[in-house]
């Protein structure tokens, strides 16, 4: 059986359950860019509760433009404020000292498309789940799939529409704000370090 996702910056912990739990991983590279989904955008603990980490991108006078062609707007210093925002969350983490001078890079490199940014991060979690990324792509983009044959998780790119509930986990300030779901796998991989894999591959992955 085949999994259908789409690529995402640095994916959601749904996400990578799916790419965890996958027998043949496929990524959508034909779909139109939407705006306002994890395409561009996660979700961190911060000392203050959920954060969104925005990515800014070029607006085009093209009513549908495909997610690959998506140019990043670097006239603003959003790889700072995003690695400045994982520290305030995550500095006295258990693990983010471990990860820190692996994803730094990430926030240095400059990128013109979004969807190569999307793919290092993808690679990025790979490595620190010590999870194989092996993958193939699409060609043609389908609305529906044959879903004999293929798992059809695309709808985990919009948050909005992602209800998944997992098992809670101990985060850095959950005695402040409690336990909050599915947030970016950084989260994850930050507070559970080597146990993060076995975490995702024992929950449930169910699109209602």
């Amino acid at each position: 059986m085949k999994t259908l996702i789409h690529p995402t910056y640095f994916p959601s912990i749904s996400h990578c359950i799916a790419m965890a739990q996958a027998e043949n991983l496929v990524l959508e590279m034909e779909d139109n860019f939407q705006k306002q989904t994890n395409r561009n955008r996660t979700y961190i603990y911060s000392p203050n509760g959920i954060q969104l980490l925005n990515i800014p991108v070029k607006h085009s006078q093209q009513i549908h433009q495909k997610t690959k062609d998506i140019k990043i707007e670097t006239d603003f210093d959003w790889q700072k404020q995003h690695f400045k925002s994982l520290e305030a969350g995550y500095r006295s983490s258990p693990f983010f000292e471990y990860f820190e001078d692996d994803i730094r890079p990430i926030f240095e490199k400059k990128y013109n498309f979004l969807m190569d940014l999307n793919f290092e991060t993808m690679n990025f979690v790979s490595k620190c789940l010590r999870m194989k990324f092996e993958y193939d792509t699409t060609t043609e983009y389908f609305h529906k799939v044959d879903s004999n044959s293929i798992l059809d998780f695309r709808i985990l790119a919009d948050g909005k529409k992602d209800n998944s509930k997992f098992e809670t986990y101990t985060q850095v300030f959950d005695d402040k704000h409690g336990f909050l779901n599915n947030l970016s796998v950084l989260d994850l991989i930050f507070n559970e370090g080597k146990y993060a894999f076995d975490y995702l591959k024992k929950q449930d992955l169910i699109i209602i």
